[in-house]
């Protein structure tokens, strides 16, 4: 078993690569499954949830030959070996349900396990389920599976009554096979979503209006094989302009788009923190002075992203002044709250509302992680924090950072992966019994 050793009290200060992005990755390699061609992706993260997506696509019979060191990826699905995603690979991550859209589109069958994932809410998959539909499939549930069929899908008219990534993307790859016109409307407009449509275009699809709230999708025979640089990764470039900020650093980001952050960019701003865009080197984050407190509401893009929303409430219990932040996209995502609290942050929940009066004085403790992005809101809390902070169940963190030790190291913090194990004699690390007085690390 190993945790994360955070000693907090450094102020970072360097230079960190930002990755390409992870959820606009996951999505494109499922597309790979609407075509026999050879596909070349680069840039793709070697994170576990990329990792669990190649397991998935080779068991469904794709060929995979994946560099993790410069991140290149080669797929080819010539035929298909099974036409189901079994539970043991889609309770580990919600996006392996997006395999349903190009299965049922290329071959004219899914069979899916019910999505796992990090458990920041209900996030039913019922508007997938819907988008197969109206493109002509029959669904059939039961014992943890959906299974869709349909001779040939069809173009039509569908409304998102919600919009949903996932939903919009497996819709999207669905329709690119599809007999005729479809139009999406109320779609999700994250640029993940125009990353794929990007993918897919080159590959010989033909869409129009991705980024928009209405997608048109002209269905074609079929697809040809291609290359595709995957954009970079705007959650993980949050949260570390927001490593900056609450450790009172200056960390100068490379790969990163500011054009995906921008109602990130205006409230650490409006907090206080100063963004320079400095062209092709990147955006510069530093702290001139003190941290205000500002109010933020979670929406889908291009509002504030729920991603960023626990990272973001670390740094606000550090800030000066009382500061108000509504969560509207998942109706369980203060569940680092408490954790956040044992390290000495004063906030209140009350429904989808938090309220963090500052500045706390952050001290550390021993923690576990609920979820991916908590997990980072963690880390950010033990950097600013006195003293050693002790993070438990990282392996959510892995699902979404790579080497993210190493790059906060690179800047200065002192953090560490430690093993820990057990003994008659209590919990030690590295050989080296560490249970303090009175804390219990069981």
């Amino acid at each position: 078993m190993e945790q994360l050793l955070v000693e907090g009290g450094t102020p970072l200060k360097g230079r960190v690569k930002v990755n390409s992005a992870k959820n606009a990755s996951l999505p494109i390699m499922a597309a790979a499954l609407l075509t026999p061609g050879d596909i070349l992706l680069e840039g793709v993260p070697p994170l576990d949830d990329v990792k669990t997506m190649l397991s998935l696509l080779h068991h469904l019979g794709a060929r995979t030959n994946f560099n993790p060191t410069t991140g290149d990826m080669k797929l080819t699905v010539p035929n298909l070996q099974d036409f189901t995603a079994p539970y043991e690979l889609v309770g580990k991550m919600r996006a392996s349900v997006l395999v349903m859209g190009p299965l049922l589109s290329r071959y004219g069958r899914a069979r899916i396990s019910q999505p796992g994932g990090c458990a920041i809410g209900l996030r039913p998959i019922d508007l997938h389920v819907k988008g197969m539909m109206a493109l002509g499939a029959d669904i059939v549930m039961g014992h943890g599976y959906i299974e869709a069929r349909a001779k040939k899908l069809h173009g039509t008219r569908i409304y998102l009554d919600y919009p949903s990534v996932g939903a919009t993307e497996n819709t999207m790859m669905a329709a690119v096979l599809a007999e005729g016109t479809t139009v999406l409307e109320n779609c999700a407009q994250e640029p993940e979503i125009v990353d794929l449509a990007n993918f897919l275009s080159n590959l010989g699809a033909r869409i129009s209006g991705a980024g928009t709230s209405v997608i048109r999708i002209h269905g074609v025979e079929e697809l040809r094989g291609g290359r595709h640089t995957v954009i970079p990764d705007r959650i993980e470039a949050g949260t570390y302009m927001l490593a900056a900020g609450i450790t009172r650093g200056e960390v100068l980001l490379e790969n990163v788009i500011a054009d995906h952050l921008k109602p990130v960019l205006a409230k650490l701003e409006e907090a206080g923190v100063r963004i320079e865009e400095r062209g092709d080197e990147g955006l510069l984050v530093s702290v001139p002075g003190e941290i205000r407190a500002v109010d933020v509401k979670t929406l889908p893009y291009p509002g504030f992203p729920t991603d960023l929303q626990p990272q973001f409430m670390a740094l606000m219990a550090t800030a000066r002044g009382s500061s108000v932040i509504t969560e509207t996209v998942f109706e369980n995502r203060f569940m680092h709250v408490p954790q956040l609290q044992r390290m000495g942050c004063n906030i209140s929940i009350e429904g989808r509302s938090a309220l963090i009066k500052g500045p706390a004085s952050l001290t550390g403790a021993t923690v576990k992680v609920p979820d991916l992005r908590a997990g980072a809101a963690l880390i950010l809390a033990g950097l600013a924090a006195a003293g050693s902070t002790w993070i438990r169940e990282i392996h959510h963190v892995d699902r979404g950072y790579h080497e993210i030790v190493d790059k906060l190291g690179g800047l200065g913090a002192r953090i560490s992966r430690i093993k820990v194990g057990r003994s008659l004699t209590g919990t030690y690390a590295a050989g080296m019994r560490i249970k303090k007085a009175g804390e219990n690390l069981a």
